[in-house]
């Protein structure tokens, strides 16, 4: 599996399981390569998204759960057609898919990457710190005891 990282982060996301990482400016016709990758899973667009849509297959996958690069890009359609391949938008799932994800993480199956947690009243630095990008994984904010979510 490959990965896309921050230089800073490439120890942490190997330690989660990938592969190989590689930088965000990263020459993605060199490595993976044109035609390399089955799969992509994106949450940044923005103006590399041409250099890692070159890297699927033919009748790869692409989904996109982002845009923190920026949400236009440009695309020629006859790739998507004439490479067969297939987007799919990821922000919206049914009730049971997070009821099961819930039960992976109680059973212990699966581990979410938390990086930090902060009590509600921290939220200000929780908004700092997610701005700053320097944590790999999840920032989670905890709502006092009690509190009906």
């Amino acid at each position: 599996m490959f990965a896309v990282a921050g230089s800073t982060k490439h120890g942490d996301v190997r330690a989660l399981g990938a592969d190989y990482t590689l930088p965000r400016d990263g020459d993605f016709a060199k490595k993976p390569g044109r035609g390399a990758i089955d799969l992509v899973v994106d949450l940044v667009a923005g103006p590399r998204w041409t250099a890692v849509i070159d890297t699927l297959r033919k009748g790869g996958r692409y989904a996109v759960a982002g845009a923190i690069a920026g949400p236009l890009v440009e695309m020629d359609v006859r790739t998507l057609y004439l490479r067969d391949l297939s987007f799919f938008g990821c922000t919206f799932q049914e009730d049971v898919v997070f009821e099961n994800l819930v039960s992976y993480i109680e059973r212990g199956e699966i581990r979410p990457a938390v990086a930090r947690t902060y009590p509600l009243e921290e939220i200000v630095t929780a908004q700092k710190d997610f701005l700053s990008k320097q944590f790999t994984g999840k920032l989670v904010l905890v709502p006092p005891e009690g509190a009906s979510v």
